[in-house]
């Protein structure tokens, strides 16, 4: 088995690393560091990498994409994570949107959508999850009642990714609440500056932020509508599956692991020496075993991916073993570091910056976000597995 990369696709790395180089200036770096919104989510790094065409580089040719593959596609996913790129205005737009419209939505849709998507001129935030609905996300009430050649939305979303500077939501709503509640849910593609369209910020334990956002009559075409009427929920499933396959949670992961290395290698007192402690150098090399399972695991999605394969299961197989994989890692790191490792901040004596705290922090809601981990077990038993339900 080779697991060798093309010279081709070494050549496309090398180009995406030096695009990295030159566009990540100094001024950048610093507001990506301090987690401001013209940091991750930057708007002219976006627009910079839809004019070299990245953006959608396996999407077929007649709807912007490149067509180039999958695996070209993993590894631009790849360095734009290991450099903690600004892309977060157009990630989820490429990472989910674009293929979930290509795949269920209208002509129409995609002659507006799919180009403005590929230039990194659209920013999509996605409207999943409710107060009340846990991790069953069937069990959302946020209802769109048809009215003329309208749908009026009323409820709330949660926990919302970059609603602040989306222009678009991916809403999932409840169009016929007397349907079994898989059956009666419909997608719509929801305008940000909508009236009766409220956000409020939800800050998070690591000092990011969340959104929760309102509808209170907001009235939207049918024309918006993704799919057919009250068969959302395939529409959904198959949006997750994009979401669920990709590497930067492992690569993340790395660097946070790289540095915690480099810091580890470079103590010369003999008293704080990790590298010394027998129990810790195990743990250390369980870590970097996991995070290179985790980093095959995301290549078998791309590459069956590039087979053109569906990999419905292995897809859920890739996201719970990162999402608990990093929940494992940052606890061995944190409790390595010791009660200096707690401290927030960037000060010089912060270990590491403050960034393993916050990367504990961050992987508490890996086993819930995007799908619980008792969700995709279930996947991969009766669609992996072939168990019953």
């Amino acid at each position: 088995m080779n697991f060798a990369f093309t010279p081709e696709q070494e050549r496309f790395r090398r180009e995406v690393l030096q695009f990295l180089t030159d566009e990540i200036t100094p001024e950048l770096r610093q507001a990506i560091d301090a987690g401001a919104d013209g940091g991750y989510y930057n708007k002219e790094f976006s627009r910079k990498v839809g004019a070299r065409g990245w953006i959608g580089l396996s999407w077929p040719k007649d709807w912007g994409g490149q067509g180039i593959g999958h695996m070209e596609r993993l590894i631009y996913y790849e360095e734009m994570t290991r450099a903690q790129a600004p892309w977060g205005y157009h990630f989820f737009a490429e990472r989910q949107m674009g293929p979930s419209i290509i795949m269920h939505g209208t002509d129409q849709q995609r002659r507006d959508l799919i180009p403005a998507i590929v230039r990194g001129e659209l920013s999509f935030c996605i409207g999943y999850s409710e107060p009340g609905a846990g991790s069953d996300l069937a069990g959302l009430q946020t209802s769109a009642t048809a009215d003329g050649d309208d749908f009026v939305i009323n409820g709330q979303k949660m926990y919302t990714s970059g609603a602040h500077t989306a222009n678009y939501m991916w809403l999932a709503a409840r169009t016929n609440p007397a349907a079994p509640k898989h059956k009666g849910i419909s997608m719509f593609l929801v305008e940000m500056d909508t009236p009766g369209v409220t956000v409020r910020p939800l800050p998070t334990m690591e000092s990011g932020r969340l959104n929760e956002v309102f509808f209170d009559n907001a009235r939207v075409p049918s024309s918006s509508m993704v799919g057919e009427l009250n068969q959302g929920w395939y529409v959904v499933a198959a949006n997750l599956d994009f979401e669920r396959s990709g590497l930067e949670r492992i690569i993340a992961n790395e660097r946070v692991f790289e540095r915690f290395l480099e810091q580890v290698r470079a103590n010369d007192d003999p008293t704080l020496r990790v590298a010394d402690n027998s129990v810790a150098r195990h743990r250390l090399a369980e870590i970097a075993l996991e995070l290179r399972l985790g980093r095959l695991l995301a290549y078998r999605v791309a590459w069956l991916q590039s087979r053109g394969e569906v990999p419905n299961y292995e897809a859920s197989v890739t996201k719970l073993f990162g999402g608990e994989m990093n929940q494992r890692a940052s606890a061995g790191i944190l409790s390595m570091l010791g009660l200096s490792g707690g401290r927030a901040g960037d000060a010089l004596d912060t270990p590491l910056g403050g960034r393993a705290l916050r990367w504990y922090l961050g992987s508490i809601s890996n086993t819930i976000a995007g799908g619980s981990s008792e969700v995709l077990r279930n996947i991969i038993a009766t669609r992996g597995l072939g168990l019953p339900r």
